[in-house]
This record gives structure tokens, C-alpha cells and sequence, in this order.
């Protein structure tokens, strides 16, 4: 479960910007999930709550935002989210396509007292 490593350096990230901004605690962590990223959102709410304890953000509200898969075709230029797993475009069924969205994790944002 890589959620837990995950879990250590987003805590270290959060201590660091307390720390920088002068904030004695993190009250919410707002992070972004792709559904490709390899990610379990359960899992990583979990090692969350478990390892914020002694933590800037021991009372932090976590929120995840999951992030659907998005394209480009490069058939006919457009963008599109997808709403199942079938890697084509749905406007035209082109399987030249790239994944420009929904691959990765990130922190989009805290809020710091």
C-alpha cells in the first residue's frame, strides 16, 4: 500500500507550508486524484486519519477531489472527459488520442491558521 508513503510526504509538505507561512495548524487539505493515478482514495483517507495525529493537520479536514480520465484526439482537436475506461474518442471513435488529465495526484490546496 504506497498510500501510506504518499500519506508521510503530503504530511511533510503540509508541516513545510505551515511552517513557511507562519501557521501554527493546517485546518483543510484539498487534494486532486486521477482515476489512472494508482491511487485508492479509501485507502488514502485511511492512512490519512491514521498519521495526521501529532501533525500540524491532527484536526484537518481532508477532502479528495477525483479527477475523471480526460483526452485530446488528435483526429479532430477535441477535448474530452471520459466517462468509462474506453480509451477512444467519442466524438469521432479515433483511437489517436492523448490522456491529458486524470493520470496523476496532486495538492490543490491548504487552509492554514
Amino acid at each position: 500500500m504506497h498510500e501510506y508513503s504518499i500519506v508521510q510526504s503530503l504530511l511533510e509538505s503540509c508541516e513545510e507550508h505551515a511552517r513557511v507561512n507562519e501557521a501554527k495548524k493546517v485546518t483543510k487539505v484539498i487534494v486532486k486524484i486521477g482515476v489512472l493515478s494508482g491511487v485508492e482514495p479509501d485507502l488514502l483517507q485511511t492512512a490519512f486519519d491514521t498519521f495526521k495525529e501529532q501533525t500540524v493537520c491532527h484536526n484537518a479536514l481532508f477532502i479528495i477531489n477525483h479527477q475523471k480520465i480526460v483526452i485530446e484526439c488528435f483526429d479532430c482537436n477535441t477535448t474530452s472527459t471520459l466517462e468509462k475506461h474506453e480509451f477512444s474518442c467519442p466524438s469521432c471513435q479515433s483511437v489517436n488520442i492523448k490522456v491529458i488529465d486524470g493520470e496523476d495526484m496532486f495538492l490543490m490546496s491548504l487552509e492554514m491558521e
